[in-house]
């Protein structure tokens, strides 16, 4: 694995639009993208599990602040923060919206969508 590789799996990418956000789909098979908004306490508080998914499943984590650009709202059907989205190859095989997730409850979603 490339330290880039490294990296990205060992913590967060903070992308900084929607553009940002296509370049990290696009040089990554799967990515869990987290949709968060300032202010937010469960996403701050999500942030560091995330960082631990993140080194324990190898997986890029990606978090995007629609706030900052709010085409994503729509094109990503974000209703609540946080909002995690899970990505393959492009394609969004699955959604957890449901406030705060545990690593546990996050990894266990992981499973159940990845191959």
């Amino acid at each position: 694995m490339s330290t880039e590789s490294q990296q990205s799996a060992q913590k967060p990418i903070r992308v900084a639009d929607g553009d940002e956000l296509r370049e990290v789909l696009d040089e990554h098979d799967r990515v869990l993208v987290d949709f968060w908004t300032k202010g937010c306490s469960l996403c701050q508080a999500i942030e560091p599990v995330l960082g631990n998914v993140a080194r324990e499943t190898g997986i890029t984590v990606a978090m995007a602040n629609p706030g900052d650009d709010i085409a994503l709202v729509d094109e990503w059907n974000v209703r609540s923060a946080p909002t995690l989205v899970l990505v393959e190859d492009g394609e969004e095989v699955g959604r957890l919206a449901e406030g705060f997730q545990g690593g546990d409850d996050i990894e266990a979603f992981l499973d159940e969508h990845l191959d």
